[in-house]
């Protein structure tokens, strides 16, 4: 049986994590513009925004746990390792896999710091 070229991994699942931290980012600073940007009163409480922000921060959270989740259990069942350096599908397949991985780490980690100043600013200033 010959085996396929194709990999269940490609470009599309690698930048997925990323793309959901660019989108987060976007979507917390545009909320927070919105309420912030007519400064008339900066020591506004801002709490309909923080819980928007925090929202939209776990919904992220949960998203790019996903692809951890699930790109770390493909890694792990194809052996794991760190050195992919050989040219067969399955070296390019947990190539992806592990990439996958540290983006989704990184992303995740990105995610929670650009939602922590939802936690701790209470007002526009």
């Amino acid at each position: 049986m010959a085996r396929s070229r194709q990999t269940n991994d490609n470009l599309w699942t690698l930048i997925t994590a990323p793309t959901i931290w660019a989108l987060h980012f976007l979507a917390s600073y545009v909320v927070a513009a919105i309420h912030c940007a007519p400064n008339e009163d900066i020591f506004q409480p801002i709490v309909e925004t923080r819980i928007m922000v925090g929202v939209i921060t776990a919904i992220a959270l949960v998203l790019i746990g996903l692809v951890l989740w699930r790109s770390f259990g493909e890694w792990r069942r194809h052996g794991g390792g760190y050195r992919h350096n050989e040219d067969t599908d399955i070296d390019r397949e947990r190539f992806l896999e592990f990439s996958t991985v540290l983006l989704a780490a990184l992303s995740f980690i990105g995610v929670v710091f650009v939602g922590l100043p939802a936690l701790l600013v209470v007002d526009c200033r």
